[in-house]
C-alpha cells in the first residue's frame, strides 16, 4: 500500500503532493513502483494534527482519486474518518476505507462501509491525533489492543460489515510510545489470530527516528526492517511510503519462506 498524502501538513512528505498534479504523479509513479493499493489521505494524522472539514477534505481528494481511478488498475483507498467523504470517494471509484478511527469518530461510517460492501481497515487509536501521543499507557498493550479489536469488530458487524471486508491495524505510533510499538510488531501475530488481514503502516514514523536517532529523510532502511519483521510475523499489507525497495524486501523473503525445505 503506497501511501499520497494530500496535504500540507504529513509528517514525512507534507506539502509535497499537495497540488493535484503532484498527487497524481506521485500515485503513478507507486503504482508503476509495484504497489498494490494506493492510499490517498487529505487529512493529516501525524501527533497534534489539526481537524479538516469535510468540504475541504472533498476539494483535496476528489480530482485525484477520480485521475488515479481512471489511469490506474490498482486499487484506490482513502484514508478518512469521515462518512460523507467516503461515500463521495467510493461513488467516484475508490475501492476501500482506511479509517484511523476504527469507526468511531464518525457514527454514520459503519453504515456506508455496509452499504457499499467495500473492504475497510480499522486501525487502534489511543484518544485522537490532537492528543494520542500525549502519555500513552496501557495495562498491557497487547491485550489491550486485542481487547479494542473484538470490541469494534463486534461493532462492524452489529452495523452489517461483513467479516470479509475488516482489515485490522494496531495502530504503530498512534497512541503508543516506542516500547509499545516495538512489543506490536514482536507480538503481531496475537493480532493475525483474530482471523483479518493486518495491516502494518511504521513506513518513517517517529518510533523509527527515535529508535535509530535519525531524521525522517533517514529512515528508509529502519523502516525496510520493520517491514521485514512484520511481514515474518504475519502482516498482509505494509503501508509505506518506499514502495519499489520494500518491494524488493518482501519478494526475497517470499522466495525464501516459499523454498522446499525437505531437499
Amino acid at each position: 500500500m503506497g501511501i499520497v498524502n494530500v496535504t500540507p501538513d504529513s509528517f514525512s512528505d507534507g506539502g509535497q503532493f499537495f497540488d493535484p498534479e503532484d498527487a497524481i504523479a506521485h500515485g503513478l509513479k507507486l503504482a508503476e513502483d509495484g504497489a498494490d493499493i494506493i492510499d490517498i489521505g487529505a487529512e493529516s494524522t501525524r501527533p497534534g494534527a489539526e481537524t479538516v472539514t469535510v468540504e475541504e477534505e472533498f476539494r483535496r481528494l476528489s480530482p485525484v482519486v477520480a485521475e488515479l481511478v481512471k489511469q490506474t488498475d490498482v486499487l484506490i483507498s482513502v484514508d478518512t474518518t469521515k462518512a460523507d467523504v467516503a461515500r463521495k470517494m467510493l461513488d467516484t471509484g475508490a475501492h476501500i476505507i482506511n479509517d484511523v478511527s476504527g469507526l468511531q469518530f464518525d457514527p454514520d461510517l459503519a453504515g456506508v462501509v455496509a452499504e457499499s460492501q467495500c473492504p475497510v481497515v480499522i486501525m487502534h487509536i489511543q484518544g485522537t491525533p490532537r492528543t494520542m501521543q500525549k502519555n500513552p499507557s496501557y495495562d498491557d498493550v497487547i491485550k489491550d489492543i486485542l481487547l479494542y479489536f473484538r470490541e469494534r469488530i463486534d461493532y462492524a458487524r452489529s452495523r452489517g460489515i461483513a467479516d470479509e471486508q475488516i482489515l485490522i491495524d494496531p495502530g504503530i505510533g498512534f497512541g503508543k510510545t516506542v516500547d509499545h510499538n516495538h512489543r506490536i510488531i514482536r507480538k503481531l501475530q496475537q493480532f493475525t489470530s483474530l482471523g483479518f488481514p493486518v495491516l502494518v503502516g511504521a513506513s518513517r514514523k517517529s518510533y523509527i527516528g527515535k529508535t535509530l536517532d535519525l531524521p525522517v529523510e533517514d529512515r528508509l532502511y529502519g523502516s525496510l526492517a520493520v517491514a521485514a519483521m512484520a511481514v515474518l510475523n504475519g502482516a498482509s499489507v505494509l503501508r509505506v511510503h518506499d514502495v519499489r525497495e520494500t518491494r524488493q524486501v518482501t519478494r526475497m523473503m517470499d522466495a525464501i519462506l516459499r523454498t522446499d525445505t525437505t531437499g
